[in-house]
């Protein structure tokens, strides 16, 4: 394992977190993802785990982040297995979402999840790409807002 690669793939994970932080997805889903990708958020969202096409999946971002005015996604403790051109990655997450104080309905305006990625990427022609993502959360708060809505006048 070089410290290029793994300087590459705490990179990949930064830019990871920058789609939904920036909520930018245009660029940077083709720069971290393999097309076709594996998603397991079952633990959080109790959907199965899935293989999709990137860009099916980049309009479900889009749509799953719209609620939340701002998000935090931490990324640490990066524990990279290489084998070949192929990487496991375990690594820390804490990840705040914010919903605008009147969607929140006076409540508690702030959704955490705390826990860990478990993902594998994969080297291609341009570089690390993350082909498998998987988030098993150990603690979280204020889990309703996950589905949070937008105020009827934003949703126009």
């Amino acid at each position: 394992m070089t410290a290029t690669d793994l300087a590459e793939i705490i990179q990949l994970h930064g830019m990871y977190a920058d789609i939904a932080d920036q909520k930018e997805f245009s660029r940077l889903p083709g720069l971290v993802y393999t097309d076709p990708l594996t998603l397991d958020f079952s633990a959080v969202a109790g959907i199965p785990p899935m293989e999709t096409p990137l860009g099916a999946y980049v309009e479900v971002l889009r749509g799953a982040f719209a609620p939340f005015m701002a998000t935090h996604h931490v990324i640490t403790g990066h524990v990279i297995k290489l084998d070949g051109d192929r990487a496991t990655i375990h690594a820390h997450v804490r990840a705040e979402h914010w919903v605008p104080d009147e969607t929140a309905d006076g409540g508690p305006n702030r959704w955490l999840v705390v826990g860990f990625y478990d993902n594998e990427a994969v080297r291609t022609a341009d570089g690390w790409r993350l082909s498998r993502v998987r988030l098993t959360p150990t603690y979280q708060e204020n889990a309703h807002l996950a589905g949070a809505s937008l105020p009827s006048d934003e949703a126009r």
